[in-house]
């Protein structure tokens, strides 16, 4: 609990936004972490109170907007508690559907193709290869597949400015820790992937959020910050983004590219979902290479058990600087995810999958704009996630939305866990590709429908 109200202090300092909606965001987004967990107990007032440096006024006023939210149940005499899950109401058949994480279908076809390549991958491997230490970075077999699957977003990236990684958030703590020290600022979107804020404030560093329109963040706002103070770098998530599903246009990606290099920053390109769409924008690495850390993989093209990225730096130097700070930390890549990733590169299986991924998601996509079709949300038809902003004449919040979506076991991440900003958007994001099957998205998307029409129905009392 020290830890996270270090956090907490931190946050509130930098927040601009009044400390009794702070407080609420920080439960919601610590929740959503798993920092926090149902029927945890929060410290008294007057104890949140000291440790905050708040008055006693200010910390009521958080705990009872939290109470209004669904987050808190306060027991007299007992204190106060994140609040549990209420009993589930069954879907058809009387399983859950999860929608939180975002992850890739599976779509059925390919799962004897699957287990044929998995076999003979270790059939003709050396046992012992598997069980012993990894060059890092990649043998230079899995270097040149790695430089051929990145050269579809970054044609001129080479064998030596290429790394092969243990999953992009290990790419991402290197890259953090390496362009910024603590206290330092990197930049970003006011809605990010929330592992980016985890690592930002695990390593001390502190993030500037950038207004957005709906193309994404402002290149004016971004030169401001660099006139008023020159960030360390800028992170961007540019195609399919985690959660908003926007992809930037040429004309937004030139823009940003154009003041980044004018200001010399950094840019870290995080581009999980790059393969994923059939014709995507060039990459910020096209055009700003001497300035670009580009970074995709594959546990969101194909499966989070893939723990395997692909990372061009700039330079060959900085290659090498980045690699020193991943051994320190992960210290090799998994042997026989890397060799299955190599092997399903050359052999074509990657294309086929990623062919067979984006046909389930349209598929599932279609059943989204049938079953929402009364409610607006942002999609990408290759993507597998939504973004629902709760009506204004609804009387949700998002995350009494995703809580009671919960309860009814569904899951549902609400806006707070990605704002970077401290004015989280009144969203939920929906992942299509966790459902088992297409009748499990159906039901599970219904089941979202039917609470945005007919929200109190669903409300069951607390235990």
């Amino acid at each position: 609990m020290n830890t996270l109200m270090h956090h907490w202090l931190k946050r509130l300092e930098e927040s601009r936004k009044p400390a009794y909606l702070v407080i609420p965001d920080l439960i919601e987004e610590d929740v959503a972490s798993g920092r926090l967990r149902p029927r945890d107990r929060l410290p008294g007032l007057r104890d949140l109170a000291g440790t905050l440096r708040l008055n006693y006024t200010t910390v009521a006023r958080a705990y009872a907007e939290a109470r209004k939210r669904g987050l808190l149940d306060a027991r007299a005499g007992s204190g106060t508690f994140v609040r549990g899950r209420t009993p589930s109401l069954p879907l058809t058949a009387g399983s859950s559907v999860e929608m939180s994480m975002n992850m890739p279908p599976e779509p059925p076809e390919l799962a004897a193709r699957l287990r044929e390549s998995t076999a003979k991958l270790m059939l003709s491997a050396d046992p012992y290869r598997l069980l012993r230490y990894q060059d890092f970075g990649g043998t230079a077999a899995d270097r040149a597949a790695g430089r051929n699957w990145l050269r579809q977003r970054v044609p001129d990236c080479e064998d030596d400015r290429t790394l092969v990684c243990p999953g992009i958030h290990s790419v991402l703590v290197a890259l953090v820790s390496q362009l910024a020290r603590p206290g330092e600022t990197i930049c970003l979107d006011s809605l990010a992937y929330p592992g980016i804020k985890a690592i930002a404030s695990q390593l001390g560093v502190r993030l500037q959020a950038l207004p957005r329109d709906d193309e994404g963040p402002l290149p004016h706002a971004l030169e401001a910050l660099c006139k008023a103070e020159t960030p360390r770098a800028l992170y961007c998530n540019p195609t399919l983004q985690n959660p908003s599903t926007l992809t930037l246009s040429v004309q937004r990606r030139e823009a940003l590219a154009d003041v980044a290099l004018r200001y010399s920053v950094p840019i870290i390109e995080d581009d999980a979902y790059a393969m994923l769409p059939q014709d995507a924008p060039m990459s910020l690495a096209s055009l700003a290479p001497e300035l670009t850390y580009y970074v995709t993989g594959m546990s969101k093209s194909f499966g989070a058990g893939l723990r395997v990225a692909y990372l061009c730096a700039p330079t060959v130097r900085q290659t090498q600087r980045i690699a020193g700070a991943l051994r320190a930390t992960t210290v090799m890549p998994n042997p026989y995810t890397m060799l299955l990733a190599t092997q399903w590169i050359n052999d074509g299986t990657a294309t086929d999958m990623l062919r067979a991924i984006r046909a389930e998601a349209h598929a599932r996509q279609e059943i989204a704009a049938q079953v929402l079709a009364d409610w607006q949300y942002e999609a990408h038809p290759d993507g597998f996630h939504l973004w629902l902003p709760i009506p204004t004449q609804c009387s949700w919040s998002a995350s009494e939305l995703a809580l009671q979506l919960r309860n009814q076991g569904i899951g549902a991440v609400a806006g707070a866990a990605f704002s970077t900003d401290g004015n989280p958007p009144n969203a939920i994001r929906l992942c299509i590709g966790g459902p088992q099957n297409r009748d499990d998205c159906r039901d599970g998307l219904q089941r979202v429908a039917d609470t945005l029409e007919d929200p109190h129905h669903l409300h069951m009392p607390m235990m």
